[in-house]
């Protein structure tokens, strides 16, 4: 067994131990069951974490992760997370939260083969082309990164306010909103991109604004 898989193993015993220290029905009450209010949907990169970053406990945050924070109208996993969340758990916010430096927004700016995440990185080429005159207008190469990663989150909200599941909600008055964030890997904080909808008139009139 590897020094590192021992670690989390006893890494595990610890957090049992110090968690039931401070709450001998920590895990029982845990186990009756989840009421979170809101929905992450977030990157798969291990240095955000999703519950970390907002000082939430566990229980608080569901979570969808994935390369780039992507929603993709084919990818029944996130479709099914959201269905969930929506229309069983009723959470009442849902946030799109990127980050600067994300590596796979970096590969969809670049014509380079990284294997078969070439086809996950489309949709985010394409999103490139819908905003390329923007995008092309700034010189300096990582502020354009930056602008690429924050446009990124924003398509993703409006795809989000786009779905069946998030529509169907809406029609029958659901209290739901939808949020993007920027988060910076090098100071902590996250960024409230104000794209926050919960109506379609409310995305019509945020998508017109940042077309």
């Amino acid at each position: 067994m590897s020094d590192f898989y021992k670690k989390i193993l006893d890494n595990n015993k610890k957090w049992v131990e110090d968690s039931l220290s401070k709450d001998a029905n920590y895990f029982e009450d845990l186990a009756k069951g989840q009421t979170p209010p809101l929905l992450w949907i977030g990157c798969s990169d291990s240095r955000v974490p999703a519950n970390e970053i907002i000082g939430a406990k566990p229980g608080e945050v569901f979570v969808h992760r994935n390369i780039a924070n992507m929603v993709v109208h084919s990818d029944m996993n996130m479709l099914s997370v959201l269905d969930y969340a929506v229309n069983v758990l009723k959470v009442k916010h849902v946030i799109v939260c990127g980050h600067y430096g994300c590596g796979g927004v970096k590969a969809a700016m670049g014509n380079d083969s990284v294997g078969i995440i070439d086809n996950w990185l489309r949709h985010i080429k394409d999103e490139y082309r819908l905003h390329d005159r923007y995008l092309n207008s700034i010189e300096d190469e990582t502020e354009r990164f930056n602008a690429f990663v924050e446009v990124n989150i924003k398509e993703q909200v409006y795809n989000l306010a786009k779905t069946s599941i998030v529509q169907g909600a809406w029609k029958v008055g659901q209290d739901l909103t939808l949020h993007g964030w920027v988060y910076g890997l090098n100071s902590g904080f996250v960024t409230d991109l104000k794209v926050n909808i919960s109506s379609n008139n409310e995305l019509d009139e945020v998508y017109q604004l940042n077309l």
